[in-house]
Formats: structure tokens, C-alpha cells, sequence
């Protein structure tokens, strides 16, 4: 679930903020299969018995999400991976594709703890490898492209508490600032958004730029922080496959 982050973040683009925000559309409920054709890649992270985030397949077997959605908001311990379970494209009591996860790993840089602080949201990534890979013309696995810049027009898929039964789809919104490693968008975020991605949409193919990492407020209007994810994600990728190989090292020890 997203954490409430108690700063106000300063954006040196307020002019172009004001007059952004007239351009932008509202969010959009996708409750049936036209409305959410090119989109069911992103799926509802279920997070133990509890919790849930938002997460987006780049992969056949790759799910990309927020690393502090692998902690439980209470205690503060790691959620382990068998109890986290992806619903691609979930909508309506249904989902595209199900799948249990198998290896989670949190960006090296993150640390759980600590409150607030701008640079744990710049690490704010988490790669999960599912059980089985996800094969289906249907469910296509998006690539990723470069951090967006003040300006630019993006756009998010999330699930939120309010609206957790299907995504919602805001096609345009835009990037207020970067800052200290993280993009400040003007996209409508909720609880349970964290680890939307925030998709860069050009000649009709839609590409992750960043991940939904919290809400903040600056000047009494809300706004959310987004990883970018290009080169954090080929770290994760070497986390992961170090994992793996942890992971096999001990199972031939434990082999009769």
C-alpha cells in the first residue's frame, strides 16, 4: 500500500503545472475487455491476506512493482514471496492470467526504514519472478524507456483501496519536475497504486518510464512520486539472477 509522505515537494514548474492542468484527463475506470485491450500486462499485486499494490509485467515471467510493497506496513518484515500472488489485467472478479510469485527482490539501495525521505523513494523498485512465465497474445509484456523530462505527457494504470476491483486508466497527465533521482508527475494516485507504471505512449506503444512510489502535496495539490526504472531495472535483473542462483546452491546442498 502507499505511504502517506508528510513533505511538501517544491516544483520549480509551478507556471507550467498551472497550465497543464487543464489539459489533463480525468481517470477512467476500464470495466470491460475494450476498454482494457493493450493494458492487461498491469495486474493487481495481492500482498499476503491483507494488502495489495499495483504491478506491471515486463517480462513473460517479470513483474515490475514498488520495493516497500514487499514490506507489511505494520511490522515492517519482508512479505515472503509464496504469499504474493499476480492477477494480470484482474477485472470484475476475474483476471487474464494468475500466477504465484516465486523470487522478490527490492533495489539494493532500499531501505525500508527511515520515514519520508526523498532517496528511498528514488530506490522505490522491486522485480518479482512468477512461478511461470505468462504466454499469451492478450497479456503482452511492456518494454521500458528512459526517464521522462519536465513536460512531458504520460500516462497511468492503477488500482487503488477505492477501486481495487478494476484498473483505471488516466491517458494524459504530465511530469512536474525531476528531482534528486525521482519524477514528480501530476497523475491522480491512491492507496494500492503503489508500483503503477507511468507509461510514455508514442506512435500507439506504450513504454514504463517510472513506477508509482507515493503520494505527496505541494501547494495544497496532490501529486505522486515515480521511480524511473531503465537503469534500476538492469540492477534488479542482476539481483534477481543472483537470487536464483542463491536459491540453487541451497537446494543441491539440501538434496539427499
Amino acid at each position: 500500500m502507499p505511504i502517506r509522505l508528510g513533505l511538501v515537494v517544491w516544483i520549480a514548474a509551478v507556471i507550467m503545472a498551472t497550465m497543464t492542468a487543464a489539459q489533463e484527463s480525468v481517470l477512467r475506470r476500464l470495466d470491460t475487455a475494450d476498454q482494457s485491450r493493450g493494458w492487461e500486462a498491469v495486474g493487481r499485486l495481492d500482498m499476503g491476506l491483507s494488502s495489495f499494490c499495483t504491478g506491471v509485467l515486463v517480462a513473460p515471467d517479470l513483474v515490475l512493482t514498488a520495493a516497500h510493497c514487499l514490506f507489511d506496513r505494520t511490522t515492517g518484515a519482508r512479505i515472503p514471496a509464496p504469499d504474493m500472488r499476480f492477477l494480470a489485467g484482474w477485472r470484475n472478479g476475474r483476471a487474464a492470467a494468475y500466477r504465484d510469485v516465486r523470487l522478490a527482490v527490492a533495489h539494493r539501495d532500499f531501505a525500508y526504514a527511515g520515514g519520508a525521505r526523498l532517496d528511498r523513494v528514488a530506490a522505490d523498485l522491486a522485480l518479482l519472478e512468477l512461478d511461470r512465465p505468462i504466454r499469451s497474445a492478450q497479456i503482452a509484456p511492456f518494454g521500458t524507456d528512459a526517464a521522462p523530462v519536465t513536460g512531458d505527457r504520460v500516462a497511468v494504470v492503477s488500482y487503488a483501496q477505492d477501486r481495487a476491483e478494476a484498473p483505471s486508466l488516466q491517458e494524459v497527465c504530465h511530469v512536474l519536475d525531476r528531482t534528486q533521482g525521482l519524477v514528480v508527475v501530476s497523475c491522480e494516485v491512491g492507496f494500492g497504486s503503489s508500483g503503477a507504471p507511468i507509461f510514455a505512449v508514442r506512435d500507439g506503444v506504450a513504454r514504463v518510464l517510472s513506477v508509482v512510489s507515493s503520494r505527496a502535496d505541494y501547494g495544497g495539490r496532490a501529486v505522486a512520486l515515480g521511480t524511473p526504472v531503465e537503469a534500476p531495472l538492469r540492477v534488479l535483473r542482476a539481483s534477481l539472477a543472483a537470487e536464483r542462483a542463491a536459491n540453487g546452491r541451497s537446494a543441491k546442498v539440501l538434496r539427499p
